[in-house]
């Protein structure tokens, strides 16, 4: 399933996107299906209430599949004017956690000598966050070298501390699309990576959240980036430097993760910093980031 969040009129609810590419209000639909609310209202509520919740959820997407689109049924088109994607979860429960250098030719275009021994984490400020094709502000006043970094992001879906590699997998919900946007001189200039990864409207992220149920091999995941048309990225989750189970036992040694915790895994190479010369982002231009059984987030610069 693809979770969403969406905003429809003049209020947000959580969402699935159905097979025929139509918006499920899962309240909504819930109501209309038994009269009855039970189903969280956030896609973050619906992660933190886990297993219980995906057995009612699984039911009302059925009843829905079986229904006319129609406000009444909470079933909606993708092209509804009064429909429009946000980030799935627009306030995570902490910061975004970030991998960096976790590609190994990433690493070699920006200058590393010797792969990292263990993960570069930082971190992005939750007024970060930003839904589909919603604008990137381009801050001309404090940055002339703003980045792009097409990345995975893993949605925990489980609490957990000290969580072995083995069990790691179990701790997941599911998986998103993050736009690591990074201003490349603020990061130079301060010495660490938090400013420049966290001007506002500086992490696009969905735009869905695919339940792991429906990625049946998260370790050979092909991401592709695109500005205006033209492939600038393109890796393979099997080229982790840490994988996704490592990411996450590390993690959790001493920090607790929660529900709805969003771990973004790291980019490949060719990011705008790494062409001679560089290709930093400049307004109007479009960045299109593609996992084929995630989806495409598509944002633009904003002129």
């Amino acid at each position: 399933m693809r979770f969403v969040t969406a905003r429809i009129g003049e209020y947000e609810t959580a969402g699935v996107v159905s097979e025929q590419e139509q918006i499920i209000d899962l309240k909504q639909a819930q109501f209309a299906m038994k009269n009855e609310v039970s189903i969280p209202e956030t896609v973050s509520g619906i992660i933190e209430q886990g297993a219980e919740v995906m057995v009612e959820i699984k039911k009302v997407v059925e009843w829905a599949s079986h229904q006319k689109e129609s406000k009444t049924n909470g079933i909606y088109s993708l092209s509804d004017r009064d429909v429009r994607l946000m980030a799935p979860i627009p306030q995570p429960p902490k910061n975004v956690l970030c991998i960096g250098k976790n590609y190994a030719d990433h690493a070699a275009e920006m200058g590393a000598e010797n792969l990292p021994s263990h993960p570069i984490v930082f971190t992005k400020a939750p007024t970060t966050i930003i839904g589909q094709e919603e604008e990137i502000d381009p801050h001309k006043e404090v940055t002339s070298e703003l980045d792009y970094e097409g990345e995975i992001g893993v949605v925990i879906g489980r609490r957990g501390r000290g969580i072995s590699k083995e069990e790691a997998m179990d701790y997941i919900f599911g998986y998103t699309l993050i736009n690591d946007v990074t201003a490349r001189d603020l990061q130079q200039n301060h010495k660490q990576f938090f400013l420049g990864k966290s001007l506002d409207t500086s992490c696009p992220m969905g735009p869905y959240i695919v339940h792991k149920d429906a990625v049946s091999h998260p370790d050979k995941l092909e991401l592709i980036t695109k500005v205006n048309g033209e492939v600038r990225q393109k890796g393979n989750t099997s080229q982790l430097i840490f994988d996704i189970p490592t990411l996450i036992h590390i993690l959790s040694k001493g920090m607790t993760l929660e529900p709805g915790d969003v771990i973004a895994t790291g980019t490949p190479a060719g990011v705008g910093k790494g062409f001679t010369p560089p290709k930093f982002l400049q307004p109007g231009d479009e960045i299109e980031i593609t996992v084929n059984e995630i989806g495409t987030l598509i944002n633009r610069i904003k002129k």
